[in-house]
């Protein structure tokens, strides 16, 4: 849940960006201990109110667990459900979010993990959580994308317009310590880090510019001036709570009026998907690797194409398919986000694109995730409507 949204326009004499997330990490000794939590959603109360003071706009608090059920026997993991449900309860209360990180371990034989996931997803409304299909120790789980891909399909059949999909997603490389979900997960001492939304910084540095370089020259004058303050503050209050000081994800989430798709075609001049869409995503990405801040987490392009009112317009003029979308990835930060598929599409194609998710983190060494979105009833080329206020209405795509 996030907070309800304004006219987004950078505003000279303020932040110029909203802060998607504060994520705390803390450790529960077991599903049903809800203390750490507790503590956790105090802190991040007592954060909330310290950026808010200094003038940031802050959308969502979030809490993320070590990853305590990677590891789990399908017992384990059916009788934490209750527990699970009981956390999820607490963290609506406050309105605030919670990941538990990878549910399965990568190479995990759970037959019963689908079926597990879809009442999970189903039963609560704030949680979230990931299979592991690939890490930097290890090549890409065969196990891992199938359970990935047949929990998405359970997961689709299960909740209303297959909304449950939102809050679960295949995990290829993620590091502990990323604020954005579905994907955190908390590893070490309790930490805190944030994560932003700030597309429209970077059409502004745009603006007016006359080369590739001068662009990239602007967008980092203008990111490092605006996230000094941030980290300085952010800082600050990590010390305050004795909890370790993460970095900033400084991907430029994007949101209805705030839209990363508008910001690569300021930059390119044409439309998202046509040619030059691929080096502007890459100038892009170079600048946010540049910065002179303590980054985490994916701190890259993400293209979220039902978070984007310009993606999903593109998408639905036919500009760009999975495939490119796969492309720019190589790239860019998330991998596939929030794409819409059909809803009929089954596990094992779910399961090709999670493999080529994870083959191409593997190769690149780099944090990718795949959150597919079926969408019950729909089939490539119809429009789907959502009534999220997050998700804007889009053709759905071809699972190819």
């Amino acid at each position: 849940m996030r907070s309800a949204r304004r006219g987004f326009a950078p505003d000279s004499s303020g932040p110029g960006f909203r802060i998607r997330t504060i994520t705390v990490g803390t450790n529960l000794r077991s599903p049903s201990d809800t203390a750490p939590v507790e503590a956790a959603l105090a802190s991040l109360k007592r954060a909330q109110q310290v950026l808010t003071d200094a003038g940031y706009e802050v959308q969502t608090i979030r809490i993320a667990t070590q990853p305590f059920l990677e590891e789990a026997g399908r017992g384990a993991r059916a009788n934490a459900v209750a527990a699970l449900q009981a956390l999820d309860r607490a963290v609506v209360t406050e309105h605030a979010l919670l990941s538990i990180g990878p549910a399965l371990a990568p190479d995990g034989d759970d037959p019963e993990f689908p079926a597990w996931a879809a009442e999970l997803a189903r039963t609560t409304r704030n949680l979230s959580f990931t299979v592991r299909v690939a890490s930097l120790d290890r090549t890409a789980s065969p196990r891992g994308v199938t359970a990935a891909g047949e929990a998405m399909v359970a997961i689709a059949r299960a909740t209303a317009g297959g909304i449950g999909n939102f809050r679960f997603a295949a995990a290829a490389n993620v590091p502990a310590g990323t604020p954005f979900f579905p994907v955190a997960y908390h590893h070490g001492s309790d930490a805190v880090a944030v994560g932003l939304e700030s597309p429209p910084l970077l059409s502004a540095a745009f603006a007016g510019a006359n080369t590739l370089a001068e662009a990239k020259q602007r967008l980092t004058a203008v990111l490092e001036s605006r996230l000094g303050p941030l980290e300085r503050l952010v800082r600050q209050v990590a010390r305050r709570d004795e909890r370790e000081y993460l970095g900033i994800d400084v991907s430029p989430a994007p949101g209805k009026d705030a839209s990363i798709g508008a910001a690569v075609e300021a930059l390119t001049g044409v439309p998202f998907g046509s040619a030059s869409t691929l080096a502007g995503c890459a100038a892009i990405t170079d600048v946010l690797k540049s910065l002179r801040v303590k980054t985490c987490g994916y701190s890259g392009l993400m293209l979220p194409v039902l978070e984007d009112p310009v993606l999903a317009r593109r998408a639905s003029e036919g500009r760009f398919s999975v495939r490119e979308l796969l492309l720019y990835s190589s790239v860019c930060g998330t991998g596939l986000d929030v794409v819409p598929l059909p809803g009929d599409t089954p596990a094992d194609q779910l399961a090709a694109l999670i493999a080529d998710v994870a083959a191409l983190s593997t190769k690149l060494r780099k944090p990718l995730s795949a959150r597919l979105f079926l969408v019950p009833g729909k089939a490539a080329g119809e429009m789907a409507h959502f009534d999220d206020p997050y998700l804007t209405d889009c053709v759905v795509m071809k699972a190819e």
